[in-house]
């Protein structure tokens, strides 16, 4: 990659733990006794295939890990093939993978599971906007690119702008940065107004002066608290019953 801003420290303070790694798969586990519901973090993309280190050993990743497992939830992360912008159904493969080893573990609780995508893995939302499955209790995206690059070869699998009006009573949480990206901006604008046309359970965090990736770029309060929102947000739909 041209640049190593994704190698910066996670804004928020957080206990690094070690993960527990299965294949492209890392899992954070909890203290305590489980089965706990888990949290999917799906990193963005392209990223190029040679980069290292992969997307689930940068800082950001891991904090997340590490943060869903302070908070008694199991955090999976994975490191799924978007090299390229075809790549797309290859990478919504690994993520139903990455789904079903979670889901298959003991020490989860397969009934309670959120996906939580950033940037552009963003557009992989859209297959499970569009047919949610009872198991999936939240469905989370930040700075999330929902519609494609202008040039990038069109495919209507991954198009969240348009699979949202089949939510239904999915929870979305939807992290948004107010110095965004017009091109990201646009889809992410987009995606909101079909998702109130549609009355989906959509509840929007605003960081009115964060950029595309603000929870590694900007060391801000209004960071810090974005991601503290998302999180009470996305840890309320995990626990309620």
């Amino acid at each position: 990659m041209a640049n190593s801003e994704h190698l910066n420290m996670f804004v928020l303070p957080v206990k690094s733990r070690e993960a527990e790694r299965h294949g492209r798969v890392d899992l954070f586990l909890p203290d305590g006794a489980g089965p706990r519901p888990a949290v999917v973090f799906v990193h963005g993309g392209p990223v190029p295939e040679a980069a290292r280190p992969t997307p689930r050993d940068w800082p950001v990743f891991q904090a997340y890990g590490s943060l869903a497992a302070s908070r008694g939830l199991v955090g999976v992360t994975l490191d799924h093939r978007l090299h390229t912008p075809v790549a797309y159904a290859q990478a919504a493969d690994d993520v139903t993978a990455a789904v079903e080893l979670a889901r298959a573990d003991p020490r989860v609780d397969r009934d309670r599971v959120a996906l939580w995508f950033f940037s552009g893995g963003g557009l992989l939302a859209a297959d499970w906007l569009r047919r949610p499955a009872p198991w999936l209790r939240c469905l989370a995206a930040t700075y999330p690119l929902l519609s494609m690059f202008p040039g990038w070869p069109p495919d209507p699998r991954f198009a969240p702008v348009d699979a949202v009006a089949s939510a239904g009573t999915l929870p979305v949480v939807l992290t948004r940065a107010g110095l965004e990206r017009p091109e990201v901006a646009a889809g992410v604008s987009a995606f909101v107004d079909a998702a109130r046309a549609a009355s989906v359970r959509l509840e929007v965090i605003d960081v009115p002066n964060g950029r595309h990736g603000f929870d590694y770029l900007d060391d801000t309060d209004e960071s810090r608290e974005a991601i503290e929102a998302a999180f009470t947000a996305v840890s309320r739909t995990l626990t309620s019953p």
